[in-house]
């Protein structure tokens, strides 16, 4: 089947983990053809060379998720004289754009809850949401909910119909008329607390943060009479929420392609955190923020299928309007082959503590610093190796000055006596570097691996030191406890008293380091290796496109009123070979296949024509209108015994032939044994 593979800002061209798990779903579905759509700038000068694409990637599509945004790429819309909307386009945007302004910018009468739009969906499936007032006889509080859910969407395929036929949307979404309609919606009477201040500045800026979200909309990916596009994909997999599944939305809109939705880190949730830190008024923040919720709810209605990485990701997508029945936890698969040969191997120092991850203030390694000084109480030859580089958090690069100054203060320079050069005991490097060639020396290196964060989605690193059947010390923070699953142990966040005695604990008891680590390897092996993620979808896949209804502009075979048949020819008939042959010639071949196997059958009574076309590769039709008539007419039963004649004249020989089981029969009758 042919998949349609969403990503934004990784796979191809990026590098990171999430490219790292494209490719490798990709490498191990050979069975598919995959056309990729990426919201990405493409690849960057400082990049490293990407590797070369498997050939069943059969198309790379890309376009920039921010401003700059080629005319090229734009879909082509209908010719028209003037360069510039007219006032029937106008029209329509006001009304479609409005209609989304109004979804996600206003609150329903009796109270405003959490979000309103992303509870929408959770509410039509039954009960009011959190913050509404009960239902009254008539239902009044879902019905409101629920037309706000219809009004968004209603708005956001408008907007992309008027994309498909003009292509000056981009420019209605940063005209006047837009802020117009922001406007009136953040000061009117039902808009959201926090954007009923908004200024010109603040509508400018949510007006541009839309523009750039709905970019999606007028893209070329769609199809057109030259090129299908997502128009002809069998399946939508987008790779994670937000933008990469707006393409995934009007595929399924326009062309009833099934979406399948899989987050390994939740895009609202992201959103949520970038935005906190980002220099924005608070309605800015809150309108951009219930836009993307409600695009999230959106997405979690449309899709077949979504897969959340761990339970840690599944519970925000059912707090966001998520339908459980069509939640299926799949978790990421790694590669467990770098790690094999630490597993065997003995430590290389009994009293080390690793720590690998990218230095950030989430990582919290303040506290693991002042945990470490009263590991060091119990433990006076305990060492620290902290292996990492800076993150992507603009605070990173100060933090890990910071924590070099603590470590600085709180473990001096030690020397054994008064003629050696005195070391730290807290040490920090980066793979790649001498003392650290790659990640599988850094956990080779230490007994127990420490994770010590206070925000943490899917610990990778844990699963890596799993691998490598180290023990470990995490802080109960994301999917930590569901992936360590009573392997290690388990301390809260901000407690470095009870980080410190967890350490020392395993410092000091290498048996139970040993079984610990010995336990967590096999559950690695199991949950966590790229082959069972790779089985995952490739199951996935299939039911997903086994309970997918016929889409007309896929399927080719109609009957005389024009009614698609989208079983009219078994699958069967598409295995490549002289059977699969179609068309008129062989169904005019077929006729004559059978006439001279007819003449030839008495000579060679097992003959079958070598480029006869089986039963199952012809449809009933077909095959009805190729079967010989009798000349002179006769009845109906004459004509089927006609037929039943032919066809046991070609396989068992015709009149006359004895040497068939018909031949057998008739010598006994003659004998008096039959």
């Amino acid at each position: 089947m042919r998949i349609g593979l969403l990503t934004e800002g990784g796979y191809p061209y990026a590098s990171g983990e999430s490219q790292a798990w494209c490719d490798r779903l990709v490498r191990g579905l050979t069975g598919h053809d995959f056309e990729v759509y990426a919201l990405s700038d493409g690849p960057r000068r400082d990049a490293p060379p990407r590797p070369e694409l498997p050939r069943h990637v059969r198309l790379v599509r890309s376009a920039p998720p921010g401003d700059g945004f080629p005319a090229g790429r734009r879909r082509a819309g209908e010719p028209r004289r003037g360069r510039t909307p007219g006032r029937r386009e106008r029209r329509r945007f006001a009304e479609c754009f409005g209609a989304l302004v109004a979804a996600f910018a206003t609150a329903p009468p009796g109270g405003e809850p959490a979000n309103p739009v992303v509870q929408a969906r959770g509410a039509a499936r039954g009960g009011a949401p959190a913050g509404y007032p009960p239902a009254a006889s008539g239902g009044a509080p879902d019905d409101v909910v629920t037309s706000k859910a219809d009004r968004f969407a209603d708005g956001l395929y408008g907007l992309a119909e008027l994309a498909r036929e003009h292509r000056g949307l981009p420019a209605l979404l940063r005209s006047e008329d837009a802020v117009r309609l922001l406007e009136a919606a953040c000061h009117g009477p039902r808009a959201l607390p926090a954007a009923s201040g908004a200024q010109v500045d603040d509508l400018l800026a949510v007006t541009a943060g839309l523009a750039r979200a709905l970019l999606p909309l007028s893209l070329d990916w769609y199809g057109d009479r030259h090129t299908p596009g997502l128009g002809g994909v069998d399946l939508c997999h987008a790779t994670s929420g937000g933008a990469a599944a707006l393409p995934g939305l009007l595929a399924k809109h326009f062309f009833a392609t099934p979406l399948l939705v899989t987050e390994y880190g939740v895009r609202l949730r992201e959103h949520y955190l970038a935005r906190a830190t980002a220099p924005l008024s608070a309605p800015v923040r809150a309108l951009l923020a219930a836009f993307q919720g409600a695009l999230a709810a959106e997405t979690y209605e449309q899709a077949a299928l979504i897969t959340p990485g761990n339970t840690h990701t599944r519970r925000w997508q059912e707090r966001c309007g998520a339908d459980r029945a069509r939640l299926r936890t799949v978790y990421p698969g790694m590669d467990a082959a770098p790690f094999a040969a630490v597993a065997d191997a003995a430590t290389d120092d009994p009293k080390t503590l690793v720590w690998v991850g990218t230095i950030e203030p989430a990582k919290d390694l303040i506290a693991l610093l002042h945990a470490f000084a009263e590991i060091r109480k119990a433990e006076p030859e305990a060492t620290l190796r902290i292996v990492g580089g800076v993150g992507r958090d603009p605070q990173a690069a100060g933090y890990l000055a910071h924590c070099r100054a603590l470590a600085a203060q709180l473990f001096p320079d030690e020397a054994a006596d008064t003629h050696s050069v005195g070391e730290s005991p807290v040490s920090f490097e980066e793979v790649g570097s001498p003392e650290v060639p790659t990640l599988a020396d850094a956990y080779a290196s230490g007994a127990v691996v420490v994770l010590s964060s206070v925000i943490e989605g899917f610990p990778r690193s844990l699963v890596e030191a799993m691998f490598c059947g180290r023990a470990t010390v995490s802080t109960d923070a994301g999917a930590v406890c569901e992936v360590i699953g009573g392997t290690g142990l388990v301390v809260p966040p901000r407690n470095p008293r009870a980080l410190a005695e967890a350490c020392t604990a395993l410092l000091g008891d290498p048996d139970r380091r040993a079984r610990l680590g010995a336990a967590a390897r096999a559950r690695a092996l199991e949950l966590f290796t790229v082959e069972q993620n790779v089985a995952a979808f490739r199951g996935i896949y299939l039911e997903l496109i086994s309970h997918a209804p016929a889409r007309p502009a896929a399927c080719g075979a109609r009957d005389a009123r024009g009614v698609p048949q989208p079983f009219a020819r078994p699958a069967e008939s598409h295995v490549p070979g002289r059977w699969a042959a179609t068309g008129a010639a062989t169904r005019a071949a077929v006729p004559a296949a059978r006439d001279a196997a007819r003449d030839a059958v008495s000579a060679t009574p097992a003959a079958v024509p070598a480029d006869r076309t089986p039963s199952w590769a012809v449809p009933a039709q077909e095959r009805t209108a190729a079967l010989p008539v009798p000349a002179g007419g006769g009845t109906e039963g004459g004509e089927a015994a006609d037929v039943r004649g032919a066809r046991q004249s070609v396989r068992w020989g015709g009149g006359g032939d004895r040497t068939g089981v018909t031949g057998a029969k008739e010598r006994a009758q003659e004998r008096g044994q039959w």
